[in-house]
């Protein structure tokens, strides 16, 4: 399995465990993230506060996320490999390597952290309808 660095994985867990009390992130948590991530962090804070994430899963126990970006377009997300179908994914991670993750992924990780994740099942047919609708989006 792909996983993130170290000192990302670091601060989503500090995060998680700030949130499991109950209490705001701390400030420091999320001027770190801004250092991590620069203004995706922000652009992420931001979808997880209008609940743009939502978990799908199905009765195999696959698992996908769905993100409503700021264009009004939805994205799948599959946290289990760092993979996002947006655009910024493709070239800024990538392609050109410059950025760990985009911000619907982010958005994925601090949602999980944040326990503010919207939840649906959905039949294996769905799901597979899902993935393949998203498909066809990246072919137009």
């Amino acid at each position: 399995a792909l996983t993130l660095p170290a000192v990302v994985e670091e601060l989503l867990s500090e995060m998680a465990a700030a949130a499991r009390d109950g209490a705001p992130i701390p400030d420091e948590h999320l001027l770190s993230l801004k250092f991590v991530f620069g203004s995706s962090a922000v652009q992420a804070l931001d979808l997880v506060d209008r609940q743009s994430v939502t978990l799908i899963s199905s009765p195999s126990g696959r698992r996908v996320y769905q993100v409503l970006g700021s264009s009004g377009r939805t994205y799948v997300c599959l946290a289990s490999c760092h993979y996002c179908s947006c655009p910024a994914f493709a070239f800024s991670v990538l392609r050109k390597g410059d950025s760990l993750l985009c911000k619907h992924l982010l958005a994925v990780y601090l949602s999980q952290v944040m326990r503010t994740c919207q939840h649906l099942s959905v039949s294996d047919k769905q799901l597979t309808d899902v993935l393949l609708m998203e498909k066809t989006q990246e072919a137009s």
